[in-house]
């Protein structure tokens, strides 16, 4: 998740839906976040391939989210007047050949070479996806053309993640990459053929930004929601090491187990989407709780089948529904500027992607993953508090003046 360019939404011309545009946008998110977390299902078998420890192999997970962290703040000033489009097809075009380069690399430095162009890519995507769905479904929908390209992401972790596990396991890791690789390659041509021209928009300011976090409450409020999202990923990048400590686990049962922490997701998204105006306060405390007390079941209880999918069904649940719980506090705190909140936001995951996947990968080689998995709820737990007295405090003193 990205900066986005800002959509001008008061000089476009009502125009139909264009559903094809949709549906190629959707597949776009599909794959490129299939790939982005694909190493986290096939982690052992590329590991033991690769011939490097887990850790290193999670590495693959790190640079992605870096590429996103530098590229996501600066996608629109690095390219100020190319056609949108233009920009998507690159983007996909070069997914497309990371994968394929994943695919065919003998070595981890080559592959993760490969995966920086992957995270551009993304960011890319998640930076212009907005103004282009715009531009599909016309400025009055975009709410409606943004349910797809959610679809496409929800997708990627019910069914991608699963499905490449599973092409792994029957044939190879490196042919699900492959698969991905090619198939990223046809959605490129898609997005030429089905997606109009999109001029460009222009882009949020770093001042804006550094402006917007001296506002009372944002920083801390950002700090919160980094710490929420890196204790979801320092357990959720090794979740195929957690899964491995079920007696008797296979194959199947893990890529079951995956296919139900994407059906949690999108069940909580629906929920507490249609929940969350009502019970804001509730949720920015209850869903890093409920995410730490998942990943405890996990380490207390890896004996017992119906608890641990129970524990990934409710973790899946509450963290699929955090970023509408984060920028819905956006919406409330800065509601003149919610571009530059969404950026803060975008900014804030890709940062906690990184550190989780670097610091993790050295903490599960030196103490093993439930070591890990300890450290990633007690980070959720003090998420919870710091975002949630930052939301509060805003919510008390908003009432005091309203």
């Amino acid at each position: 998740m990205t900066s986005t360019a800002s959509i001008p939404l008061t000089r476009e011309d009502a125009a139909p839906m264009r559903y094809g545009g949709l549906i190629v946008i959707m597949l776009m998110g599909f794959l490129v976040v299939t790939a982005e977390f694909l190493p986290n299902g096939v982690l052992t078998e590329m590991a033991a391939g690769l011939g490097v420890t887990p850790g290193q192999a999670g590495q693959t997970v790190t640079i992605t989210a870096l590429a996103g962290l530098i590229v996501a703040p600066t996608i629109g000033l690095m390219f100020p007047r190319l056609d949108r489009r233009a920009l998507l097809v690159w983007a996909a075009a070069a997914a497309s050949v990371s994968s394929i380069v994943v695919a065919l690399s003998p070595d981890l430095i080559t592959i993760l070479i490969a995966r920086f162009f992957l995270g551009a890519s993304i960011s890319a995507f998640w930076s212009m996806s907005i103004t282009v769905a715009a531009r599909l479904a016309g400025p009055e929908r975009i709410g409606r053309a943004m349910m797809f390209t959610s679809a496409g992401v929800s997708l990627a972790t019910v069914a991608g993640v699963p499905l490449g596990v599973l092409l792994s396991e029957a044939l190879d890791w490196r042919i699900a990459f492959a698969v991905v690789g090619a198939a990223t390659a046809v959605v490129a041509l898609a997005v030429r053929v089905t997606v109009p021209t999109v001029p460009a928009a222009a882009a949020s300011s770093f001042g804006l930004l550094i402006d917007s976090l001296r506002r009372p409450g944002v920083t801390a409020g950002m700090i919160g929601h980094v710490l929420v999202v890196l204790g979801h990923f320092l357990a959720y990048t090794y979740i195929r090491l957690a899964l491995e400590r079920v007696p008797d686990v296979g194959a199947e049962t893990i890529v079951l187990l995956l296919a139900v922490f994407g059906v949690g997701g999108l069940i909580g998204n629906l929920v507490i989407g249609l929940l969350v105006d009502r019970a804001f306060r509730v949720f920015a405390v209850t869903a890093p709780v409920a995410i730490a007390v998942a990943i405890a079941l996990l380490v207390m209880l890896p004996g017992s089948l119906p608890a641990v999918v129970l524990a990934v069904l409710v973790w899946g649940f509450f963290f699929a529904s955090w970023l509408i719980i984060v920028n819905t506090w956006v919406g409330h705190r800065m509601p003149d500027r919610r571009e530059a909140g969404g950026s803060l936001t975008s900014l804030g995951f890709q940062l906690a992607i990184v550190l989780a996947a670097g610091f993790g990968g050295l903490l599960v080689d030196l103490t093993g993953v439930v070591a890990l998995d300890i450290v990633a709820l007690s980070l959720l737990v003090l998420g919870a508090v710091l975002f949630g007295w930052v939301v509060r405090t805003h919510e008390a003193d908003r009432m005091q003046h309203s």
